[in-house]
């Protein structure tokens, strides 16, 4: 059994050698890479690079053809009370009849059991994540009825309720407003400073340059991983968008940046 000071040490995500394909096609290809705990870490590469297959075949939500992924030093399948995962907001169906508050008492579920009633305690404890994502007076709303930045904010609260150390999040900026951007960047910055890791798929390289520490740039390939500044150079962003899209890409700005 590991120690406590050993499972601090360790990445909170780290791949080794991930291969998977759709069809015989491959979409990683023999990847390595490792995300440090207590860090705002972004998946970045062009359409198609394999960002969001990265993490479902890291999560072992799909299946691989070679490699493992480890959660703290530990393989997934033992990690799951871990690990919190926010899936892309098109992967959920949204006329499904739950409401908001019942969202976010599924992240208790790993704790409690899916058959034992929800306590006193974890109620309190769901209340409060959704205070503090700003949701609390939409609790009994049917998650259908949310705006976009709504719902990401509901299940960024389902994550929270899950109490895990490492966090990993789909394209969680997608369709939403600037300030709702900020807003859920905030708050993954928080998260981020309690020491927690947080690994985002994310496309725009000026929020990235901004306000992330460490990247992982990838076209099935990885290119180049580690602290920001030292991947997303100019020579790495050619390798991974060709000249002029590494270049166009490389000078974006934020959107909350004004």
């Amino acid at each position: 059994m590991r120690s406590t000071a050993e499972t601090l040490a360790a990445p909170a995500l780290e791949v080794r050698r991930l291969t998977a394909s759709y069809s015989s096609r491959p979409v990683l290809w023999d990847v390595d890479a490792t995300f440090p705990m207590g860090a705002l870490s972004a998946i970045v590469g062009p359409n198609g690079a394999g960002k969001s297959t990265l993490l479902k075949a890291a999560l072992g939500l799909i299946a691989t053809d070679a490699g493992q992924a480890l959660i703290q030093g530990r393989p997934v399948k033992t990690s799951r009370d871990r690990v919190a995962y926010v899936p892309q907001r098109d992967a959920v169906d949204w006329d499904f009849p739950i409401t908001v508050r019942e969202v976010v008492e599924m992240g208790r579920y790993a704790q409690i059991g899916w058959v034992r009633r929800v306590q006193r305690s974890d109620q309190t404890l769901v209340a409060d994540c959704l205070e503090r994502v700003g949701m609390a007076a939409y609790a009994s709303r049917q998650i259908g009825q949310l705006s976009g930045g709504q719902r990401q904010r509901v299940f960024i609260a389902r994550a929270l309720a899950q109490q895990a150390q490492v966090m990993v999040m789909d394209e969680p900026f997608a369709g939403v407003d600037a300030r709702t951007e900020a807003d859920i960047l905030g708050l993954l910055q928080e998260l981020r400073n309690e020491g927690r890791a947080v690994i985002v798929v994310h496309h725009d390289l000026g929020t990235v340059r901004a306000a992330f520490d460490w990247v992982l740039l990838l076209n099935v390939r990885a290119i180049a991983a580690g602290p920001v500044a030292d991947v997303l150079t100019p020579e790495t962003l050619r390798r991974a968008y060709g000249a002029a899209g590494g270049l166009e890409t490389e000078e974006q700005e934020p959107r909350w940046a004004a």
